[in-house]
């Protein structure tokens, strides 16, 4: 459904026909106008006639209509084709969500499509709004204030991400850390959750440095510098994702060492009880056979003394265990 429409001229919003088309036209009369129209997870039949009317390229709206799609740039005749990808992460469930922001901009109008609730454009719309010597630059403007939107909230995405990291360190590395159950899933999960993030923040660095460049049409001098800025930030937030990515490996690595360690006492720990065991056992068996004549059957301190010498015996070799650190 179409969310918002409105005519900006020199970087105030003024009041235009209600039909879109008609606003289009007088857009490009006045010469120092555009167009943005922010539409929100649009039908195929709605989105036909804002297609025919503004002349988008039929592989980019077939892009907006089915989503799924990596962060691009692509560059038509008559427009650009911007593909952005909000993430928000939900720290009660430890999930990272990705939405989708699709930017086109031609002559005199800005189309934005977004897809899931990660990228509310109604707080960038009023920000430009308050800032009309941004809007001033026309369409090119609004997409560098959306893609600066996404992209700051890719760092605010990381440095919630690392906080969560560091409480998942702290537990790993607490006594008791390797004996937790489902630590190593819990790793893997969070591991899942930065390779959802490095899906929306990696893509977009060329597509940003693009914009950023020279020979893109549809983009103004002007912005240029704007999208360096925003090339920085996102820099910065691809930093965290890496940084995450290599601590969590480091991280995982360090559990299952830990793991591998514990079990080598435990087997230590096993082997030392069975060897006490032994000893007993087989004094025991000897004397368990059914055989007159053996040594000291017929004495009265022939129990007793097989009883002290099992009873010395494993006492020496929990001595010698503890000494050696098995016990």
């Amino acid at each position: 459904m179409i969310v918002d429409c409105a005519i900006y001229r020199d970087g105030r919003r003024t009041e235009g026909p209600a039909d879109f088309s008609d606003a289009l036209g007088e857009a490009r009369a006045a010469g120092d106008s555009f167009l943005w129209i922010g539409l929100h997870e649009p039908a195929e039949a709605e989105f036909a006639h804002v297609t025919s009317e503004f002349g988008l390229h039929p592989l980019a709206v077939e892009d907006a209509l089915k989503a799924h799609q990596r962060p691009k740039l692509e560059v038509y005749d008559d427009s650009l084709f911007l593909v952005l990808k909000p993430v928000v992460y939900d720290e009660a469930a430890a999930t990272v969500t990705a939405g989708e922001l699709m930017v086109f901009v031609g002559d005199s109008f800005v189309v934005t499509v977004r897809h899931g609730e990660g990228a509310p454009l109604a707080a960038v719309r009023r920000r430009l709004e308050e800032d009309p010597q941004v809007l001033r630059h026309g369409p090119t403007a609004v997409m560098y204030a959306v893609s600066d939107a996404v992209v700051d909230h890719y760092v605010s995405v990381g440095a919630e991400l690392q906080n969560d990291l560091e409480a998942l360190e702290a537990d790993v590395f607490a006594p008791d850390g390797g004996d937790t159950k489902g630590t190593a899933a819990r790793i893997y999960s969070f591991k899942r959750q930065v390779l959802e993030f490095r899906r929306a923040t990696g893509p977009l660095a060329d597509p940003i440095l693009r914009l950023a460049g020279a020979g893109v049409p549809f983009v103004h001098e002007s912005t240029r510098p704007f999208f360096r800025d925003v090339s920085d930030h996102l820099t910065r937030a691809n930093e965290y994702v890496e940084g995450l990515d290599r601590l969590l490996s480091d991280i995982l690595n360090a559990h299952l060492a830990q793991m591998g360690v514990r079990q080598n006492n435990d087997m230590r720990k096993i082997s030392a009880w069975a060897a006490m065991a032994a000893v007993p056992t087989m004094v025991a068996g000897i004397y368990g056979m059914n055989f007159e004549h053996m040594p000291e059957l017929g004495t009265v301190w022939g129990y007793p003394a097989a009883v002290a010498v099992m009873a010395g015996a494993v006492l020496a070799l929990h001595r010698l265990f503890k000494r050696r650190g098995w016990l």
